[in-house]
């Protein structure tokens, strides 16, 4: 049993591929697993059964790279030209495809937390997607060089990345790299981490594993060396005891991690590219070259046995006994397996099947042991006797074999209480054979010695038990951790001796038999030379007698470090009441009472350490966790700084450098003041204290805060550790700066920062607002928080630099509220559901960034309870209250749970605030400020189109959408293109008919021969190079292709606020316009003045070029828009061929240029600028003929007023 030889024959195949096997994962439940291949397919599989659950298509290309999350519930897979599906981990369905690189992905892997996808390529880079928006996150970790492997340390903390020529280690969050080191000759190709993260084993082209220490870098012993050829692939076991590496070499090692030893392989006939093991460590899965899937059992027979696993090994030697019936030595290793469970009848029957099919000697050696077990000694005999003959006489190893086999039937007679007999035979053996092994010799006397001292000492026998032991002793037979893994380990197997504890319990029995016997002198001796004969690992767990003191503190010591702390509180209570101890003691007991919470008793050996040892930090540094356990934080880091102070004073180097393991009170109070600013940057400058009524600047909040329980506690345990751990402060800070936003809506005599400055809310005479705010605050503090903000007390709004601070950053404290709480002043407590829509709160400006930026909102009726009697604890999370107000809205509920800020989508969230309304005329536009993620300055009295004005010059600046200027309406002074008025937007944006790529097609081959290709493609440069439009002091400069109208008429019989005139324009089809604006018709015949000219203008875009990134076309949730189809709706959706060829894309573009538009009237003023004349309805205009391209090559950009 002691050769290595490699399993060939696999447990289960799994065939279903059709192409190499480059991937295996699993799913948590270890019911399924998923494979990916180079046939292009991913395959879902039943694990019991071996059948295939969804074969999952979608790749073009070979597929390589594959993930499962944590909770299985996505699937991830990349090909060789960079392209990753996301699968529904449960249907097997497609979800998403993502153009992630421009290479061969080589490795996926999902954070444990499964909010992040990392992707690496041959393309040098790693790229981490937020797996809820599927959006990349950040910059790409560039590396340098190609990328084999990616693996996220078990916390997440840490993303490990394998390259050709390095290992790069980084930081998950911050993406700072912190460490980097050559892993192997040639190429890394594999990583792997230890369940707790202590290690990271790699894999490469030179054949090795290496192991590396997490905290240093560096590497942890010798190269495991058994591959000969590339290493694929490395796993780790869930109990981090076992690693699996498959290799080139067409074989999968299995290792030990704790010696680094190879203790099982398993050989295919072709090169393996992936390994895993199942998620109850039970079995490896291994694939590659020969397009399957292979099953392993993880444990061998051998380690079974010697691990005691029997059920486990006798499961493995039945299945190879069901593989090959006819292997007489599996029965023999079997018939060992059943006489360890002393199943001694089926150890007989396994031993006789042996040797009927082919005697041998590990066959009889099988009987003779199973005859022992049955009480049929003299058969037994007989076929030790037999079991020689089947020895190779002409073997160099037959004296050795012979000696070994005698030493077995020694002590199967032995265990069948023959002891007379084994010992006789023992004694002969090792005085009269030839050439004998006497250390093997010795350690089995040793071993039979000390079972007849246990037998004596159980019987109480104490004087027969100590001689046995002094026996076992005295051969000085110990053998050393590599004897007994490699020289003896057969017995280990056959007879289940734990040879390492064997000579400790001798030690220890012994002191325990001297003991009992009443010899203290001796079992004192004999203690005291076992403590000075083992090393220190084995030494701490013999800490079990002693004599006197010693007897107590040994055993207190190990109670201690056991965790009964009665037990060890008693103990060294006794040593104080024999003797007079030293500091240690007291040290020691007041562990043992600070493990209890006996906090003041623990105190008061503290101070009894101090009494006898006052230079000492210690008594201080328990101390200080004596008054920290009793909440007495003051004292607590009063006595620390006294410890600090003795570390500093230390006479020794060694003491001195204990100081570093410690933060002062200063550090830590710094470190949390840093975490409290940053939490404060994104809070209100003012807030109510909900506990006591009082307003609140941020100064106040902090004092409140450090003379709070929560604050000293940190502060104290803080401070006991080396490093700042913000994460901790992080998690205790935040909770008690969290705050609480109200909606509402302006009515009477609201209360001011004056009204309520060093007051108490609650003592204020609850009349109008004020009972508002009371009611407010109370719901705040029910709900269990501190601080609640209103906008109606919380600004100073005499103070302008705070007011412009305040309106720019408010959606911003909404945004990172922990709540806002909505109120619904005229919703009665019976209404029903609908009554949200009829409030008057959803007609007012301020209110739609203060439902859209929170995550969490809860409505409230006017009686203070919960809008319809929902409790949840968030309404966003309501379907039918989200619906609601989307109903009373227009705004899409998915963007009202998820919106983010920002310029996208402009036109409609104009159209979101078109209807609402607000007392001072600047707030229309300032309350959108943070909408649109625009700081711009607050200057109120500049009237309301100046404010709209900025804001929507601020908005075309920075985005260059012109969709806002898409509306009807009076023009602004501001500006002739901007509307005078919100309301301006509240009709929905213009919607054109889309053309199809089939149509595009037809048109561009009508084109052909008609356009003349150079013009065409001076078209397209000329419109290529046109900038984005621009403002500048009031002044849009808008690039636009240009109409010049040759004739205006003014049609009759209309009303006289509005006038219908019918325009010509060489090169468009005729149209009219409907305008508040009167101008003077004109005509070929009877001309207008040469400085008067009007124009038809097409706002360009260069979406028209039909280069749109299909990026841009994927809309977020949160802002669901239809205002882009004024500019886009002629534009066909990306289904079709793309066009590389010049021509065919200049061709394309007349043809989409030949659609109808949205076209702007613009009037040449004296001064040679232009003014937009505004209509009451879109002017919508189309080419005559789209062939004559000559009318489009008016290109300019203009500047309009």
């Amino acid at each position: 049993m002691s050769n290595l030889i490699p399993i060939t024959i696999p447990l289960q195949k799994f065939r279903g591929h059709g192409d190499c096997v480059m991937a295996v994962a699993m799913f948590p439940d270890n019911q399924r697993m998923v494979t990916s291949s180079w046939d292009k397919t991913l395959l879902l599989w039943d694990l019991k059964r071996g059948v295939v659950l969804k074969k999952m298509e979608g790749h073009c290309s070979e597929v390589g790279g594959l993930a499962v999350s944590r909770d299985g519930q996505l699937i991830a897979s990349g090909d060789l030209k960079g392209e990753v599906i996301v699968w529904h981990g449960e249907t097997g369905e497609s979800l998403i495809k993502i153009e992630a690189h421009s290479n061969w992905i080589t490795s996926l892997d999902f954070s444990p937390d499964g909010t992040v996808l990392a992707i690496s390529a041959y393309d040098k880079t790693t790229k981490l997607w937020n797996t809820e928006t599927w959006q990349q996150q950040g910059n790409p970790i560039e590396c340098g060089s190609d990328i084999k492997c990616a693996r996220y340390s078990p916390s997440g903390e840490l993303l490990a990345i394998a390259t050709n020529h390095h290992i790069e280690v980084y930081n998950s969050d911050t993406r700072r790299r912190v460490a980097k080191f050559t892993g192997h000759a040639k190429y890394n190709s594999s990583l792997a981490w230890t369940p707790d993260g202590t290690r990271l084993l790699t894999g490469g082209g030179d054949s090795t594993i290496r192991e590396w220490d997490t905290t240093t870098w560096k590497q942890v012993g010798d190269p495991w060396t058994g591959h000969f050829d590339y290493i694929n692939a490395i796993t780790i076991n869930p109990t981090g005891s076992l690693i699996a590496s498959a290799s080139d070499d067409n074989h999968v090692h299995l290792w030990r991690l704790s010696d680094r030893q190879t203790i099982a392989t398993f050989k295919l006939s072709f090169a393996l590219k992936c390994v895993i093991f199942t998620v109850d460590g039970n079995y490896i899965l291994s694939g590659g070259s020969d397009n399957m899937i292979s099953e392993w059992a993880v444990t061998t027979v051998r380690e079974a046995c010697i691990n005691g696993d029997f059920s486990t090994a006798e499961e493995l030697l039945t299945q190879d006994i069901n593989t090959d019936p006819n292997n007489h030595t599996f029965y023999a290793h079997r018939s060992f397996v059943m006489a360890r469970k002393y199943d001694w009848d089926r150890a007989l029957q396994d031993a006789i099947k042996s040797i009927s099919i082919q005697p041998s000697l590990s066959g009889y050696i099988s009987k003779s042991i199973a005859l022992c077990g049955t009480g049929l000694i003299r058969s037994a005999r007989a076929a030790f006797d037999v079991a020689s003959m089947y020895t190779d006489k002409d073997s160099h190893m037959y004296s050795r074999t012979m000696h070994f086999l005698l030493l077995i039937k020694v002590i199967a007679l032995f265990n069948a209480d023959q002891h007379d007999e084994a010992n006789l035979l023992l004694k002969e053996l090792t005085t009269g054979c030839p050439n004998p092994d006497t250390r093997a010799c010795h350690i089995v006397e040793a071993y039979l010695r000390i079972q007849l001292g246990l037998k004596a000492l159980d019987s109480a026998r104490h004087d027969e038990a100590t001689e046995h032991f002094t026996a076992a002793l005295n051969y000085n037979a110990m053998p050393s951790k590599l004897d007994i893994h490699e020289i003896y380990e057969d017995l280990v197997v056959l007879f289940g001796w734990d040879m390492e504890s064997s000579w400790q319990k001798a030690h220890q029995k012994r002191c325990d038999a001297l003991f009992q016997a009443g010899r203290l002198q001796d079992a004192v001796k004999s203690y005291r030379y076992m403590m000075d004969n083992i090393d220190k690992t084995t030494k701490a767990s013999c800490l079990e007698w002693s004599n006197g003191n010693a007897l107590f503190l040994t055993k207190g010591d190990t109670a201690l470090a056991a965790g009964d702390f009665n037990r060890a509180i008693d103990l060294y209570s006794a040593v104080t009441d024999l003797t007079s101890p030293s500091y240690v003691v007291f040290e020691k007991r007041s562990q043992a009472k600070l493990g209890k919470m006996l906090w003041m008793e623990a105190l008061l050996d503290a101070q009894k350490v101090i009494q006898l040892n006052p230079s000492s930090h210690i008594g201080y540094k328990l101390k200080h966790a004596a008054f920290h356990g009793a909440q007495r934080y003051d004292e607590a880091i009063s006595a620390f700084e006294t410890m600090l102070s003795k570390l500093d004073d230390a006479p020794d180097t060694e003491t001195r450098k204990l100081r570093q393991q410690y933060l002062s009170p200063y550090e830590v109070d710094r470190a949390i003041r840093k975490v409290i600013d940053a939490q404060l940057d994104n809070a209100p400058l003012r807030v109510l204290d909900t506990t006591t009524g009082l307003l609140c600047d941020r100064e106040a909040q902090i004092r409140i805060f450090k003379s709070s329980t929560e604050y000293m506690e940190l502060l104290s345990s803080t401070i006991t550790h080396r490093d700042i751990q913000v994460k901790r402060i992080e998690e205790v800070v935040m909770p008690c700066f969290q705050y609480v936003m109200l909606s509402h809506r302006w009515e009477g005599q609201e209360p001011l920062l004056q009204d309520v400055q060093g007051k108490i809310v609650y003592k204020l005479d609850p009349v109008g607002g004020i009972a508002k705010l009371q009611s407010f605050c109370k719901t705040v503090r029910d709900l269990g928080h501190r601080w609640a903000w209103s906008d109606t007390c919380c600004i100073d709004k005499s103070n302008n630099a705070e007011l412009q601070e305040s309106v720019n950053s408010m959606f911003g404290w909404y945004r990172h509220s922990t709540l806002t709480v909505i109120y619904l002043s005229d919703v009665p407590l019976s209404s029903k559901p609908g009554a949200l829509a009829k409030s008057a709160w959803n007609t007012r400006g301020w209110t739609v960034q203060e439902f859209l930026a929170p995550e969490v909102i809860l409505f409230y009726q006017k009686d203070w309870t919960p809008y319809v009697g929902d409790r949840t604890p968030n309404h966003k999370e309501s379907v039918a209250i989200m619906q609601e107000l989307e109903d009373a809205t227009g705004i899409d509920r998915r963007a009202i749970v998820a919106f983010c800020p920002g310029m996208r989508d402009a036109r409609e969230k104009l159209q979101w605030a078109s209807t609402r309304i607000t007392t001072v005329q600047e707030d229309i536009a300032y309350s959108l400020f943070g909408i649109f993620g625009i700081t711009l300055p607050v200057i109120y009295g500049e009237k309301k189109q100046n404010a709209l004005g900025r804001l929507l010059q601020e908005i075309i600046s920075q985005s260059g959408d012109i969709t806002a200027l898409d509306w009807v309406g009076k023009a602004s002074d501001f500006n002739s293109c901007l509307p005078a008025d919100i309301t301006s937007y509240k009709a929905p944006p213009c919607r054109l008919p889309s053309i199809s790529e089939e149509e595009i097609q037809s048109s561009v081959s009508s084109l052909r021969g008609v356009v003349a290709l150079e013009s065409a493609s001076e078209l397209y440069q000329r419109l290529d190079y046109l900038g984005a439009p621009r403002f500048a002091y009031h002044r849009l400069h808008l690039p636009c292709i240009v109409f010049p109208v040759t004739e205006a008429r003014r049609r009759s019989g209309q009303d006289q606020d509005t006038y219908t005139y019918e325009l010509k324009s060489d090169g468009l089809r005729n149209l009219q316009i409907a305008t508040k604006d009167r101008f003077t018709p004109f005509s070929p015949a009877r001309p207008s003045p040469s400085w008067q000219t009007m124009l038809l203008v097409r706002p360009w875009s260069r979406d028209l070029l039909g280069l749109r990134d299909t990026a841009d076309d994927t809309q977020s949730v949160d802002n669901l828009s239809v205002s882009e189809s004024l500019w886009h709706d002629s534009l066909p959706a990306r289904t079709g061929p793309i066009y590389w060829d010049s021509h065919s894309r200049a061709l394309r573009l007349i043809v989409r240029l030949g659609q109808p538009f949205s076209a702007f009237l613009l009037a040449r003023q004296r001064d040679g600028e232009f003014k937009r004349i505004a209509s009451d309805r879109d002017i919508i205009a189309r080419v005559k003929d789209m062939a004559s391209i000559s009318y489009l090559m008016d290109i300019r950009t203009l500047e309009v007023l």
